[in-house]
């Protein structure tokens, strides 16, 4: 999601050239190990966008950590808390736009069975459960927590058979839609499921499915489920 801030000069000048707002756009929420990159506009009073004026960037907060003023990247400093991200130029200073930031997902487990059997009469098997989630030390010396992650993606992809007489549902589906790959969101304890619907008058021999995560930046999560699901006849 996008967050938008601009903060207006105290008094107009008659000048309608000159700069009188910085407009902010920026995502509201950050991962831990991605970077942040706003954007900053200045705004004349006549409504046009003054280009010539650098935009600098900082941050009162210990959530977040501004690394380039010039350029605004930032990154996370404490998961799970809020900063606030400020611009500046030209004797203007932005509204504060309010960054979440987030844990990044480090593993990635089955939370369920990854066998299952069910009639082919029934065409539709029990769901695929996985569990993302991040892995905190503990404080007392203990093994490491695990906090599951709500609302992160997790791919599930058919890879046994050919695409054809399965497909995945992450809702109830009475198209029938053909969908050897599916995205499912975490809910609030960090699982997320799909469920393989068997399209074919003949079920094939077994299913395999695959699930996956990636954190923002794009580095992939440790651990990838395998399920393998057979139509019985």
């Amino acid at each position: 999601m996008l967050v938008l801030a601009a903060a207006a000069a105290c008094k107009l000048s008659p000048d309608l050239a000159q700069d009188v707002a910085i407009e902010v756009t920026t995502p509201d929420s950050l991962e831990e190990f991605a970077v942040l990159k706003p954007q900053a506009s200045i705004l004349t009073a006549r409504g046009g966008f003054d280009t010539t004026i650098p935009v600098f960037w900082f941050s009162p907060d210990t959530a977040i950590r501004v690394t380039d003023s010039t350029t605004g990247w930032t990154v996370v400093r404490v998961p799970g808390a809020t900063g606030r991200l400020f611009a500046r130029g030209d004797g203007l200073l932005s509204n504060p736009v309010t960054i979440r930031t987030l844990a990044a997902a480090d593993t990635l487990f089955a939370a369920g069975p990854i066998r299952d059997s069910v009639s082919a009469s029934s065409a539709l098997s029990d769901s695929l459960k996985v569990e993302l989630a991040d892995t905190v030390p503990s404080s007392t010396g203990a093994d490491s927590l695990t906090v599951p992650l709500a609302g992160r993606p997790v791919l599930y992809r058919i890879t046994h058979p050919a695409p054809g007489p399965v497909t995945l549902e992450t809702t109830p589906d009475t198209a029938r839609a053909l969908d050897t790959l599916a995205l499912a969101v975490t809910g609030g304890a960090g699982i997320a499921s799909v469920k393989v619907r068997l399209l074919a008058a003949a079920p094939p021999d077994s299913v395999v499915v695959v699930a996956s995560a990636s954190r923002a930046s794009g580095s992939p999560v440790h651990g990838v489920v395998i399920f393998t699901v057979r139509f019985l006849p």
